[in-house]
């Protein structure tokens, strides 16, 4: 089961309009969300990086859009389809019509639950992917469904043998990876890309950027990162809300430990 608009319905029957903007144009915004024993993880950052990313789209945003109804409307779906444990992803699109100029900005929602799988795996390889460039602009920055740049590296991953792959930008500097926002160590030092860089607002990049900065034992650098300064690294980490982090041990010839990015995975846990 599906929830469109706040109705359930079996997946076979949730059919798209053939003029749906969100098939047409990309013109949606995506939340990836994780609920475990019933709980919604990181709920408030979710709610208003979405309502953030609406007004900056021009979508309406309806008055019923509260906290409370983004929250009982997961759980709906969640417990439809007997979920204690789901992945979730809502979709929100603009009302049907128009060509690239949309004759309405209300919008539809969707929302989908599958079980939760998470895995993160000892060893994990990556490459950079630079056959095509993500744009270090605000609107890079968003959840949107324009994610053709992580289609075609995902491709690429499969292809050679990789776990992920790095996107990098016009300037050929690191922004993220294909499904979550990177990290790495060096020393006490842990950088990631500014999200002047190009790179998802994402909620897991945020929490730990709050642990590092509450610790006295690391210093945190939001700083340009180039391929090459991830050969250097002691460590490489990927954060998404699902896998929470994700180790990195291999990139080229590199090899990685895992010490500083395990403890983290330990702090992140204890926010939960």
């Amino acid at each position: 089961m599906v929830n469109f608009n706040g109705i359930m319905v079996h997946k076979s029957k949730a059919m798209l309009n053939f003029d749906n903007r969100a098939f047409n144009y990309g013109d949606a915004l995506f939340e990836t969300i994780k609920i475990a024993d019933s709980k919604i993880y990181f709920l408030e950052d979710h709610y208003f990086r979405l309502m953030a990313s609406m007004r900056m789209l021009r979508m309406e945003i309806p008055l019923n859009f509260t906290m409370e109804f983004f929250e009982s409307e997961l759980m709906k779906t969640a417990v439809q389809n007997n979920l204690k444990n789901a992945r979730v992803r809502l979709t929100v699109f603009r009302k049907d019509g128009g060509l690239y100029n949309p004759t309405s900005n209300q919008i539809d929602y969707l929302i989908v639950a599958s079980p939760l799988l998470i895995l993160v795996k000892e060893k994990y390889s990556v490459d950079i992917f630079n056959d095509y460039y993500l744009n270090s602009d605000i609107l890079s920055t968003l959840k949107t469904t324009n994610k053709i740049a992580n289609v075609l590296a995902s491709i690429y991953a499969s292809e050679n043998g990789f776990d992920n792959c790095i996107l990098v930008n016009e300037r050929k500097m690191v922004v993220e990876a294909i499904n979550g926002n990177i990290f790495t160590v060096n020393g006490n030092k842990i950088k990631t890309p500014p999200i002047t860089e190009g790179c998802i607002k994402g909620i897991t990049r945020k929490k730990i950027i709050e642990i590092v900065l509450k610790s006295d034992d690391y210093l945190l650098e939001e700083t340009e990162i180039s391929p090459f300064d991830l050969q250097k690294a002691d460590e490489i980490f990927i954060t998404n809300v699902i896998v929470g982090i994700q180790p990195v041990t291999q990139y080229k010839k590199a090899i990685f430990s895992t010490k500083v990015s395990s403890a983290l995975a330990l702090e992140l846990s204890k926010l939960i």
